[in-house]
């Protein structure tokens, strides 16, 4: 049986929680029963199913983040946070 696919904030709304220059603030919650993306207060809070081995839910991360905006996992560099739940990545669009 075929996981549910997630379902995502419009991607606007995820635009809109970047600044200036793109950097856009998560928190992260690693081992999660089901993926998804939330908004919240100046931050995107994204839930991963993967376990925090080896970057493995990094790119978990980052996949899930790309297919909300609708763009390639390429387009996406994370700044700060890659062993912490609170992270920073650059948008590059």
């Amino acid at each position: 049986m075929a996981r549910p696919r997630a379902d995502f904030p419009p991607a606007e709304a995820i635009r809109a929680l970047a600044d200036g220059e793109g950097r856009l603030a998560l928190r992260v919650t690693p081992g999660a029963r089901v993926e998804s993306l939330e908004l919240g207060e100046g931050k995107l809070l994204v839930k991963v199913r993967v376990k925090p081995e080896d970057g493995k839910a990094n790119a978990a991360v980052l996949e899930l983040l790309a297919a909300a905006l609708g763009i390639a996992t390429s387009r996406l560099r994370m700044l700060r946070g890659a062993t912490g739940r609170d992270k920073l990545v650059q948008l590059d669009l």
